[in-house]
């Protein structure tokens, strides 16, 4: 794995840790909603993964992705 000057990386951008912050925390609901015998809440949290794939999204769409105009490489 090579990274060239001038690569941008992936998912070392505001909207990529927010989406997986989002995400993680739903799956990690999720798994106890499932031990504790919670069908409606496992599947909220099925829903909140969803969410926080839309939520990334956007935020990539507003410009805070790695080729956005809102996002600030940090030098490695």
């Amino acid at each position: 794995m090579s990274n060239h000057i001038g690569d941008p990386g992936h998912g070392h951008s505001p909207a990529a840790w927010t989406a997986v912050v989002i995400m993680l925390l739903a799956v990690v609901l999720g798994t106890v909603f499932f031990w504790l015998d919670m069908p409606a809440l496992v599947w909220a949290s099925a829903a909140l993964v969803v969410v926080g794939a839309l939520v990334g999204w956007g935020m990539a769409k507003a410009g805070y992705g790695v080729n956005g105009p809102k996002y600030a490489p940090k030098q490695h």
